[in-house]
């Protein structure tokens, strides 16, 4: 086979649908994942080869189900030439009105879940000696941002798994490419966790102007032909990265003065 087996995850909405449609237009195998068993379906039909495009459904939050469909897809394909781990939720709460078990929640979901599914398949990749990562991270995996302290934290603690590892294993075959989106158009503001675990279910306004979830996969997918190991999708908030590296002292100022939505 002449086709990449690729999985991504979240693929039911935002930057995880529009990167099935980019790699389907490209003639790869897919491997289609969420909780959304409809979604995906909706979305398999919406790609250029639907027949090339496989549902396997998983819950990021429940860590039995992300073992199930591991198992489920080495059983059928034997490995996974790439794994997009872009499942997630974000977050709209103050860390002094955050129960722990929302930050526990976020975690798991934007941390643990991706590590467990890369764990999986992990071996598949070093039994071949060729295998890559794309990790779905964000701007504020580099620095805090209000209203985002799980989020954030979950985002930071990405980027330390995947370099670490790289490093271990980057002899072996294994890539890695970390993404780091500012704000794109998606309805991840939406599904946000408050304070008290529901969802957000407000479009902010700087995501309602963000970059198309379209040109944010073809970026990436560019990226990953090129083996980057990090790149940025922002606009104008790619100022607050340089901000934060080179200029610290106004970092911290603008930090605690930008309007988190």
């Amino acid at each position: 086979m002449d086709k990449q087996i690729i999985w991504i995850t979240g693929a039911s909405s935002g930057i995880g649908e529009a990167l099935a449609y980019e790699y389907s237009r490209q003639g790869e195998l897919l491997i289609l994942s969420s909780r959304k068993q409809e979604e995906l379906e909706r979305v398999r039909k919406a790609c250029a080869h639907p027949e090339n495009c496989h549902i396997e459904c998983l819950d990021l939050s429940e860590p039995q189900t992300i073992d199930k469909a591991a198992q489920n897809v080495l059983s059928k394909f034997g490995y996974v030439d790439v794994l997009v781990n872009n499942g997630g939720i974000s977050q709209r709460s103050l860390v002094a009105e955050t129960p722990l078990e929302v930050d526990r929640k976020i975690m798991q979901v934007d941390y643990f879940g991706g590590v467990q599914l890369s764990k999986a398949v992990l071996p598949s990749m070093l039994a071949r000696g060729k295998g890559r990562f794309v990790v779905i991270s964000s701007i504020v995996g580099v620095f805090g941002f209000p209203q985002r302290s799980a989020y954030s934290a979950a985002k930071h603690a990405l980027h330390g798994f995947y370099e670490s590892l790289r490093a271990e294993n980057g002899r072996n075959g294994i890539s890695v490419t970390m993404v780091c989106p500012g704000r794109i158009l998606t309805n991840v503001s939406l599904h946000a966790l408050k304070a008290d675990g529901s969802e957000y279910g407000i479009m902010d306004h700087a995501q309602k102007n963000g970059i198309s979830a379209q040109n944010c996969a073809k970026r990436i997918v560019r990226a990953v032909k090129r083996n980057k190991k990090e790149i940025y999708i922002c606009q104008k908030d790619i100022l607050m990265v340089y901000f934060r590296r080179y200029i610290p002292a106004l970092y911290y100022m603008l930090a605690g003065k930008v309007k988190p939505n």
